[in-house]
C-alpha cells in the first residue's frame, strides 16, 4: 500500500519502510493553520476526530516543506490551570516526527505559562516517543472528547520546568 507521502507499508509484517531520501532529512517545527492541521490529522490518524480548536497547533515539516506531522494542545479541562494537554498528535510515519512534536509541545506549553504537560495513549501503545520526550505514565483515565472508540487511556505527564500559570 502506498500513500501520497510515498511511505510503503509492508503488508507481510506490518512494518513501515521509509524511503532513504526521507531518513536523512532534518525536521522543522513551526505553527500550522488549524484547517491544515485538521485535514492532515483526518487523513493520518487512526481513531481521533481532528479537534475544532486548540490553543497550540504545531507541525513538523521536512526540509522541502512537506508536512509530516501535527500536534494539538490546550489547557487541561480541570481546576488545574497550570496543565496543558496534548490531545491529538498525528504523523505519516516519518521517523522522529512524534518525538520532535512532543518536544516542541513541551517548549510551547512552557512559553504559554503551563507548568505541566499531559498526553493520553491507548493501553496497548508502548509510548516510546512519549518516553523519549521525557514523559512518564501516571495512571489511567477515561477517553478524551475526540476519541471515537470510548476506551480508557494511559495518562502521561512531563514538567515544562517553569511557567507562572
Amino acid at each position: 500500500m502506498e500513500n501520497r507521502n510515498e511511505i510503503n507499508a509492508n503488508t507481510e509484517n506490518g512494518s513501515v519502510a521509509v524511503p532513504a531520501w526521507r531518513r536523512d532529512q532534518r525536521l522543522t517545527i513551526s505553527r500550522v493553520a488549524i484547517q491544515t492541521a485538521r485535514a492532515f490529522a483526518a487523513w493520518t490518524h487512526r481513531y481521533l476526530v481532528p479537534p475544532a480548536e486548540a490553543e497550540i497547533v504545531i507541525g513538523a515539516q521536512t526540509g522541502n516543506g512537506t508536512l509530516v506531522g501535527v500536534m494539538f494542545a490546550s489547557g487541561w479541562n480541570s481546576d488545574d490551570e497550570g496543565t496543558a494537554e496534548v490531545f491529538c498528535l498525528s504523523t505519516d510515519g516519518t521517523p522522529n516526527a512524534c518525538s520532535a512534536l512532543l518536544g516542541a509541545a513541551r517548549r510551547a506549553a512552557r512559553a504559554a505559562g503551563y507548568r505541566r504537560l499531559v498526553a493520553r495513549t491507548l493501553p496497548g501503545e508502548p509510548g516510546t516517543s512519549l518516553r523519549a520526550a521525557g514523559f512518564r505514565p501516571i495512571g489511567q483515565a477515561r477517553a478524551s472528547q475526540g476519541a471515537s472508540d470510548g476506551a480508557d487511556r494511559v495518562v502521561w505527564e512531563t514538567a515544562t520546568t517553569g511557567g507562572g500559570r
